[in-house]
């Protein structure tokens, strides 16, 4: 079991966070992205697990009022199933608490069942679906919700 530290994402962890992002995504953010959302979002909040000084998966969070939306959660497909996503999802839910949401959606791939199990576990329930939302293939999404 891969012991990891989260921490809060900086513009210096942006080289190794595409590193993972291209390990798990066929259409990873680009660089610029993840700029973007460090520097300028004003709403974005994101968390890096780090093992051995290594970032080994990230996480992003967007709190506008009561309503917080994971952008997205990756983890090195080489540390999966060793708690670093579950790691992840609970520091964006104590981060969505902390500055007042009331509710933490995310979308997930319809064919993503671990995904989807960790999230129940959480408490998240699915709550619709957003039809061919997943550009590199058309996959629709499905929503899911928890309230805090």
């Amino acid at each position: 079991m891969a012991k990891a530290e989260i921490r809060m994402m900086d513009t210096i962890d942006i080289e190794e966070v595409m590193d993972v992002e291209k390990r798990c995504f066929s259409t990873p953010w680009t660089r610029d992205a993840f700029w973007q959302e460090l520097t300028k979002n004003q709403f974005a909040y994101y968390f890096v697990a780090v093992h051995k000084h290594k970032v080994i998966g990230y996480c992003g969070l967007w709190v506008v009022v009561e309503n917080a939306n994971i952008t997205n959660i990756a983890v090195d497909p080489e540390f999966r199933q060793q708690g670093v996503g579950e790691n992840l999802l609970q520091s964006a839910m104590e981060m969505s608490r902390t500055l007042g949401a009331e509710r933490l959606s995310l979308e997930v791939r319809v064919s993503n069942h671990p995904a989807q199990a960790m999230y129940k576990k959480y408490g998240f329930e699915p709550g619709g679906i957003r039809k061919r939302y997943y550009t590199d293939n058309q996959e629709d999404a499905l929503v899911m919700w928890v309230k805090l």
